[in-house]
């Protein structure tokens, strides 16, 4: 496998010299058209700002800078894998640590849409490579021989006629000085040592012992903490306060009222802030705030189902994706149905509570904590603080659970306020109920399905669905935009197998902070799709594993649905038991899931065996891959049987884990978990779990009890 450039474009590959350690990354330039190669030399004189993935000292111990998060997802453990595979060093001889945000240096550092392996992999194969070569010409020239006679294994370079070798620290000050080559070759992935294999993760013994530093574990001298009183009605203002109570609360320093960035608007509220977090919890008790919560909407979550359904059923939509005319085609159809479905909105409740640490210091502002995207937080701060960018150091930490919600900085913002306000560093701490009535919420949605049989296929397909739009936040947007995500999660090849479509959205315009969520709008537009998939088939009198293979032609495809069939024992379903199958595509993975239900002794339905077959092409870890499955899945059976977020007089309902349960241990089925092998491109593996779950389990009830679920969540002691 050769290659000439780590990238076709828009990045450049290049070594730096660092004195007593040999370093390599990569840069991203603005705007470029082709990737180069360059000297350190040349990149100085451009005035270039290297990053440094890989670092090698000279005790030949290698360093590696992840730039993404590590919120469980795996990417301490998956980065090390794919630089060890080509750099060819001992797992055990490389040290992973976070950068801190600079896209001047690593580009976004955006930790999301399950984008660290799959948007970094062929960059990281091709570094270690190029580090691997440079090693080897190094030792080559130290031994006058050529490079050829030379490999390298287990962090040394060998010389294979004489048996001679070095470690690679004896090479790094030769190697640094080296220009690095133009071509390398990669490894066919049958020789991979380390890659696809169930190597133990890196950080699971740190977060065993305690030594992980989680954001909350970040103490500074003179420290503060602060806890905020914030408007439950998310655009209200403070009319007035009265902290004469709290301000007795022994270690309470100061009570201020704050506006914290929320998308296009601020947020008010009231921070305590105390000498301990025990103390400003205290303070915030007896703190008694007046709101002016006039001049907009004080909703329900009827009304917002009220509205969402009246759209669907009076206007046509923003039209995002046609093909065909659907409506001459459903006239011919033989068979038609239509079907609506609804999810609700959902808190993110990560068990890791929202936290963030900042000191502002006049002139520079330093945040700690746990952040999803260091990069943006730099951008939102700077014109709101004040500060050049360059000003403020973004520190990441581990996080306890982000699925997307720490990558919103509206934290990272009220504790620089905070801050700046006590001259103080500040820990901001936000309890369970603040995380799970202040959003931002994943949007509830409802989708209008209408399809057309003719001769046991497809012929017609439409779907509208009503719901916000996250993009529609944000400042300067065009409320009168599509949805771009309207058809996310909906298998590719149908597009092609379906001879008349169309898909458009109607945008819901209310005052209620949302954001993505575990595999965004894939997670609810899996329910509906499927669902009405699985209808379509019983419409047709076809077996629903058959007739998606039907409608699924490319080889791909099918290799994953004769795998979900044999190993979920689809053919031999017994009476009595309930099978439900749904097929999602999230973030360039393919995942299939069956379900199987049957009923208990007193006659309700028991969820018995999830099997998920998950297709992400190119792969690191198939450990990793099982694990983000089955943490999907768990999310996904939470999501459509035991939790939801509801409003009422513009307020969230739900406060805590006592009514926005978590599934038990008790109530979590047995997952089994196969993983593809093929060379695909690499996709996502965090979030691709998670969309078929839903639809998959209300089909297994619909095979078991004849009943359809068109509505999430539902109460299986119900069924």
């Amino acid at each position: 496998m050769e290659t000439k450039n780590l990238t076709r474009r828009n990045f450049i590959k290049l070594s730096s010299l660092t004195g007593a350690a040999l370093t390599i990354g990569f840069y991203f330039p603005t705007g470029a058209k082709a990737a180069e190669i360059m000297k350190t030399e040349t990149a100085d004189n451009l005035g270039i700002d290297l990053n440094a993935w890989i670092s090698i000292d000279t005790n030949g111990k290698v360093t590696i800078t992840n730039h993404r998060a590590e919120m469980g997802q795996g990417s301490f453990q998956s980065v090390p894998q794919i630089i060890a595979e080509e750099l060819e060093v001992d797992l055990n001889d490389v040290k992973i640590i976070f950068a801190q945000g600079n896209n001047a240096k690593y580009g976004s550092q955006i930790t999301g849409g399950s984008s660290t392996v799959r948007g970094t992999y062929k960059k990281l194969l091709h570094l270690s490579a190029t580090a691997r070569e440079m090693l080897i010409e190094a030792a080559a020239k130290k031994w006058s021989v050529p490079a050829s006679e030379c490999y390298a294994e287990n962090g040394h370079v060998i010389h294979k006629p004489s048996g001679k070798k070095f470690h690679y620290g004896e090479l790094v000050a030769d190697a640094s000085k080296l220009t690095p080559p133009t071509s390398v070759h990669l490894k066919d992935p049958k020789d991979y040592k380390v890659l696809r294999k169930p190597i133990p993760r890196q950080d699971t013994p740190l977060k065993v012992n305690g030594t992980a530093t989680f954001g909350m574990d970040k103490k500074l001298p003179g420290m503060l903490y602060a806890v905020v009183e914030r408007n439950p009605r998310f655009q209200g203002k403070v009319k007035s306060f009265d902290d004469t109570e709290t301000k007795k609360v022994p270690g309470v320093k100061h009570v201020i009222p704050v506006k914290m960035s929320v998308f296009n608007t601020f947020r008010e509220g009231v921070a305590v802030v105390a000498d301990s977090i025990w103390s400003a919890m205290q303070g915030r008790k007896v703190l008694k705030v007046e709101w002016d919560d006039s001049g907009f909407e004080h909703f329900s979550t009827e009304q917002l189902y009220t509205r969402m359904n009246d759209d669907l059923k009076t206007k046509d939509g923003l039209s995002f994706r046609t093909k065909g005319n659907f409506a001459a085609a459903l006239e011919k159809a033989d068979k038609k149905i239509e079907a609506t479905y609804e999810t609700p909105y959902e808190s993110h409740s990560c068990m890791e509570p929202v936290n963030c640490t900042a000191h502002y210091q006049g002139d520079k502002l330093e945040i700690w904590g746990p952040i999803q995207g260091p990069d943006w937080v730099q951008d939102l701060l700077s014109p709101l603080m004040d500060l050049p960018k360059e000003k403020i150091t973004v520190n990441m930490t581990f996080l306890g659970g982000g699925f997307g919600r720490k990558a919103f900085m509206d934290y990272p913002h009220e504790a620089a306020i905070i801050s700046k306000a006590v001259n103080s560093p500040v820990q901001v701490v936000w309890t369970r109920e603040d995380d799970t009535t202040q959003g931002p919420f994943r949007p509830g949605m409802v989708y209008q399905c209408s399809g057309g049989l003719k001769d046991g296929r497809i012929s017609a397909y439409k779907a509208k669905l009503a719901g916000q739009n996250m993009d529609h936040q944000w400042p300067g947007a065009q409320k009168d935009s599509y949805n771009g995500s309207t058809t996310e999660g909906f298998l590719e090849p149908y597009f092609e197998s379906i001879p008349h479509y169309s898909f458009s959205d109607l945008p819901l315009d209310v005052p209620i902070p949302v954001m993505w969520w575990r595999s965004v709008y894939a997670s609810t537009n899996g329910f509906a799709f499927e669902s009405f998939m699985d209808e379509l088939a019983v419409q047709a009198g076809k077996d629903p594993l058959d007739f998606r293979r039907q409608h699924l032609g490319e080889e791909r495809y099918q290799t994953l649905i004769n795998r979900l069939e044999e190993v979920s024992g689809w053919k031999n379903r017994k009476k009595n038991e309930g099978y439900g199958v749904s097929i999602t595509e999230c973030f360039s993975s393919i995942v299939g899931e069956v379900v199987k239900v049957s009923k208990k002794a007193d006659g309700k339905v028991k969820v018995d065996k999830v099997w998920a077959v998950m297709d992400c092409g190119w792969y690191v870890n198939p450990d990793i891959i099982r694990a983000q499955v089955e943490g999907s899945i768990v999310m996904a059976l939470g999501a459509a049987t035991v939790h939801a977020t509801h409003f009422n007089d513009g307020k969230a309902v739900e406060q805590n884990f006592n009514t926005y349960k978590m599934p038990r241990i008790t109530e979590t089925p047995e997952i089994e978990v196969h993983v593809v092998d093929n060379e695909e491109k690499a996709g996502g593996v965090g979030e691709p779990g998670l969309p078929p779950l839903s639809a998959a389990l209300t089909n297994a009830i619909f095979d078991l009890t004849g009943k359809r679920i068109r509505k999430l969540p539902f109460n299986l002691e119900e069924v």
